[in-house]
């Protein structure tokens, strides 16, 4: 009788089927994207428009003034790329943020298990939400 080799466990990269993943998707892989992602987009979306803004003051009320027409109203509401530019940048940030403290958590040796892990994660996100709809309610009331 032939010895049979017992099978070796491959690597959570490895397909088997019609690109059957051998691991499944969570909510703590979307958040470890989403902190790369938020910070790059803070760091050039916001640096362009901060350099944006500044030129424009520096440049006169001429300039100042074509710079708030792309994203407010003539009425000094912000407009739909306004919304889009800001909302998503407030977004950014307080999901940013809320991922730092779950990372900042996380070298402190805690919530490493998968459960935890899992509810931190989509604490993060909706967390993110919660923050941006609170900080644009609280901005309306003003």
């Amino acid at each position: 009788m032939a010895s049979r080799t017992p099978a070796r466990p491959r690597s959570p990269h490895l397909f088997s089927g019609f690109l059957k993943l051998h691991y499944s998707w969570g909510p703590h892989m979307l958040v470890s994207i989403l902190h790369r992602a938020t910070g790059s987009g803070m760091a050039t979306v916001g640096t362009v428009l901060l350099v944006w803004w500044l030129a424009a003051i520096a440049s006169g009320a001429e300039a100042y003034a074509t710079f708030l027409n792309v994203f407010t109203t003539d009425a000094g509401n912000l407009n739909v790329i306004g919304w889009v530019v800001f909302v998503g940048i407030t977004y950014a940030f307080f999901t940013h943020a809320l991922n730092g403290v779950r990372h900042l958590v996380m070298d402190a040796g805690a919530a490493f298990e998968l459960k935890r892990n899992k509810m931190f994660s989509l604490i993060v996100i909706a967390g993110g939400f919660v923050l941006t709809a609170a900080f644009w309610l609280y901005l309306g009331m003003k």
